[in-house]
């Protein structure tokens, strides 16, 4: 017969996510988890069987959860430059106010494990796709609704959002100077008019 679990897996995940955002996959051990996540060792593994799969458990809800905030955006706002200012803004948010300078946790996996990790490859792709998607949508309906000015291709122009986000998430790794960001969105914004 089965054992109930005695832990919440979602405040696991959440913890994990943490962990491996500060450390990367390569720095923690299953030592740091077992002492950060507050679950014995056996139960880490009964659970996730391995580091690698709770770390792949982590990056679905990391992603999960970014994807949610990025719909709610979307659907609730109606001007194409506002929708895409603010998923800007929602991209550096949590980064300026960030002490440790952890950067995004996906692009850290993407840089870190993807060249070596198809499954994580895979999820990256699958990510930049969905946000790729989501641009490419808000940018689209702009252009139709006379919003959006600039004559480029829609999927073009949300392939070059995901570039500057990127890019931001990446300086977020060595700087959290709003100015910086605040630059960086503004410009992307011009792009549209």
């Amino acid at each position: 017969m089965a054992r109930t679990k005695d832990f919440d897996e979602n405040e696991v995940l959440a913890k994990a996510i943490q962990i491996f955002w500060h450390k990367g996959y390569n720095g923690t051990s299953m030592q740091d988890l077992v002492d950060s996540l507050g679950i014995s060792r056996s139960s880490l593994y009964d659970t996730y069987t391995d580091k690698h799969t709770l770390f792949i458990k982590a990056l679905e809800s990391y992603q999960t959860s970014g994807a949610a905030k990025i719909q709610d955006i979307i659907t609730n706002t109606s001007s194409a430059k506002e929708t895409i200012k603010q998923l800007l803004e929602l991209s550096t948010g949590d980064l300026m106010t960030d002490k440790q300078h952890k950067g995004c946790f996906m692009v850290n996996a993407e840089v870190e494990v993807a060249p070596h990790d198809q499954e994580v490859n895979n999820m990256v792709c699958k990510n930049d796709q969905q946000m790729e998607e989501a641009f490419y949508q808000v940018i689209q309906k702009g252009k139709e609704s006379g919003q959006i000015k600039n004559q480029q291709d829609a999927r073009s122009l949300a392939r070059f959002i995901i570039n500057a986000v990127k890019g931001m998430r990446v300086t977020a790794k060595s700087t959290t100077d709003p100015s910086v960001f605040k630059d960086i969105i503004a410009l992307t914004i011009a792009v549209f008019d």
